[in-house]
């Protein structure tokens, strides 16, 4: 197998509403996913050892819980018994931040070792099984920006704005877990349609808690919503401001508090590792005529 690079690119959450619980636990909600154009990368290539091998550039995240290598496993269980790849993660987007980078690293495993493997399963099997591993999964594995419902798997492809994003993390971590185990989440509300969508009358449910439970991602949401519209990611910790242009957004950037991490990100509507595979399936396919 001849070695492959790919990226695993950063999710917004531009909106988040919860709308409901189930009984196994698992809430209910919308949210539009869009991508943005930064991302980790991953290599993958062939070993002579069975199984799955797998790195990372930060230690801290190359152990088997990783969901690269879970992902691997599972496909190789399901799939391939007898394959075998060795896997390296070069970790860029923040740990932990609300972005999606561990979903889209196992989204990206999934879609390279189908290809790298040539195995007959189906974009709806694999997105059934990247749904075990994570319920923002399926959106990366279809690499469309989407209107999400039920718990995040009901995907409607969609084109939001393409605006640039200043997006900042506070230095903090906040426990997804934690947020939607809380008594005091927002539980209620009521579904909307995706035509009525727009930044003005949408929110992410979670904010207001986080604000209160973590008052460092309240300090900054306070401060980046002096210079644009700001809204948490996901249960944050990242937050981010919409802007029209990347001047605009870079200018901010020069401003922030030295304490925290941003970066400057453009919204993109198609994920750049499907565009990839596809221009991949292109020169095999021409290399093979």
């Amino acid at each position: 197998m001849a070695d492959l690079t790919l990226p695993a690119p950063a999710k917004l959450n531009l909106f988040l509403h919860i709308t409901g619980r189930r009984s196994d636990g698992y809430h209910q909600l919308q949210t539009l996913f869009q991508f943005i154009d930064q991302a980790d990368q991953l290599t993958f290539s062939d070993t002579a050892q069975s199984g799955i091998e797998f790195s990372c550039s930060n230690p801290a995240l190359a152990g088997p819980d990783n969901l690269v290598v879970r992902a691997a496993k599972l496909l190789r269980h399901h799939c391939a018994p007898k394959a075998s790849a060795r896997i390296h993660l070069e970790k860029k987007l923040p740990f932990g931040g609300g972005l999606g980078g561990g979903s889209s690293d196992a989204a990206t495993t999934l879609l390279a070792l189908r290809q790298l493997w040539q195995l007959n399963i189906s974009d709806q099997q694999l997105q059934q099984l990247g749904l075990q591993l994570g319920a923002d999964v399926p959106v990366f594995l279809r690499g469309q920006a989407a209107f999400a419902e039920g718990i995040g798997e009901q995907l409607t492809p969609t084109q939001p704005p393409a605006l640039w994003y200043l997006i900042v993390h506070p230095g903090i971590a906040v426990s997804t877990a934690d947020i939607f185990r809380h008594p005091d989440l927002p539980r209620q509300h009521t579904p909307m349609q995706l035509e009525d969508w727009s930044w003005e009358n949408t929110r992410n449910d979670c904010e207001q808690l986080v604000r209160r439970l973590y008052p460092e991602v309240a300090n900054a949401l306070d401060w980046l919503v002096e210079y644009a519209p700001a809204r948490l990611t996901g249960t944050g910790a990242c937050i981010f401001g919409r802007f029209s242009s990347q001047q605009q957004a870079r200018a901010a950037l020069q401003q922030m508090p030295a304490q925290w991490t941003g970066l400057v990100a453009r919204g993109v509507n198609e994920s750049p590792v499907c565009q990839l595979l596809r221009q991949a399936s292109t020169v095999n396919l021409t290399n093979q005529d």
